[in-house]
């Protein structure tokens, strides 16, 4: 079990390396390239994009073949993405490329915590999920620098390198024991959807994931503009994956203990509050601090929800492997969202009314979810 918790962390590590690289790199794309913000945010929807055209049939590869096969296949994928990158010239060249590394981490995300669940006792299950998504979010912390590094020695020898350790990955994946395809098929799709507890999961992955489309897109640029430079937005992404890293082994445990709706209510709580703030700073020191803050917030979402939705797709009979494709679904359609349409909505009007929006929606969730258990408590009491 430690062997494959090691081997997983380490791939969606990687994975999330690549895919934190990008936007430390948007001023020096934007200038280059000449992109603007919406041109910027199609660039970094391009990893959602092609994780929400991978995730079911990532998922359904997952039932049919088995985990391990399917984290092979993103790894693939990955290394085939990353000399994309090493030798781009163009934005169109570079959309591509980030699509199919989106595709790749479909395959990565929902095979590699399929086999993770599987083999995990039930009791740990938010631990081990949330140690894996902390090391993701390390990979976050590693993406910055390197994005850097990129922008200062040139992107062949660094994303060459992410190519030769993809490589190396797919070897030691190879190596673990388990993974293989279940014997039976379980629950079907529509069955799954049916269940109002999966639904409700989908929501609280999808929201984080369309609140940070919108911060990855803004606020590098408005740090640029604060005169933060590249090196000041590589910082604040640095230390907002620092604190995102370090929580989620944490929120984990709390949701095994307590359950997983306890820190997301807390997280929807603080959300609501910090993104009404974060365009208000005139100072990039102190836009960074709300960055760093909302991160938090956002962050203490991931593995309660995740948690959540395994559990719910495991009591309707579904397969892990579905229910994670799911999960990749979700994440990736509020990335989508709100890395295109948060870019394209900011230029025709304004940064603030993204924020606002996400506040209401933040607002309206956290309403939603203690009116349930209002009526829980009521109903128990009868």
């Amino acid at each position: 079990m430690r062997r494959l918790l090691l081997v997983l962390s380490a791939i969606v590590f990687v994975d999330t390396t690549f895919y934190a690289v990008v936007a430390p790199l948007l001023p020096h794309y934007a200038k280059d390239l000449d992109l603007s913000k919406a041109s910027a945010g199609v660039l970094l929807a391009a990893y959602p994009a092609g994780t929400l055209v991978g995730a079911l049939p990532g998922g359904i590869f997952a039932v049919r073949f088995g985990p391990k096969r399917t984290v092979l296949a993103g790894l693939v994928l990955l290394g085939a993405s990353s000399v994309g990158f090493a030798f781009a010239s163009s934005a169109l060249v570079l959309d591509l490329a980030r699509f199919v590394q989106g595709v790749g981490g479909a395959c990565s995300w929902a095979g590699g915590l399929a086999w993770l669940v599987g083999e995990a006792p039930a009791a740990r299950r938010g631990e081990l999920i949330g140690t894996a998504l902390g090391a993701a979010v390390g990979g976050a912390l590693l993406g910055p620098a390197l994005g850097a590094a990129a922008a200062a020695l040139g992107t062949r020898p660094v994303f060459g390198a992410v190519a030769a350790i993809a490589i190396g990955l797919g070897f030691a994946a190879a190596g673990c024991q388990g993974g293989q395809a279940g014997a039976e098929p379980g629950a079907s799709l529509r069955h799954t959807l049916k269940t109002s507890r999966v639904r409700a999961g989908l929501w609280l992955v999808a929201l984080p994931g369309l609140s940070f489309g919108v911060l990855d897109v803004l606020v590098p640029l408005r740090l640029d503009e604060l005169g933060a430079g590249e090196a000041g937005v590589a910082a604040t992404f640095l230390i907002s994956a620092a604190v995102e890293g370090g929580m989620s082994p944490i929120v984990g445990r709390v949701a095994d203990r307590r359950g997983a709706l306890v820190p997301i209510r807390m997280g929807l709580l603080a959300a609501t509050v910090i993104v009404l703030v974060v365009p208000i700073p005139q100072i990039a020191v102190l836009c960074a601090l709300v960055m760093v803050t909302a991160t938090a917030a956002f962050g203490a979402f991931w593995a309660p929800a995740m948690t959540l939705l395994s559990e719910a797709a495991e009591r309707v009979g579904a397969d892990q492997g579905l229910a994670f494709g799911l999960v990749n679904l979700a994440w990736a359609l509020g990335m989508v969202g709100g890395a295109a349409g948060g870019g394209a909505l900011a230029k025709a009007t304004s940064d603030t009314l993204c924020y606002v929006l996400l506040a209401v929606l933040c607002g309206t969730t956290l309403a939603g979810l203690v009116r349930r258990r209002s009526r829980q408590i009521a109903t128990s009491a009868r």
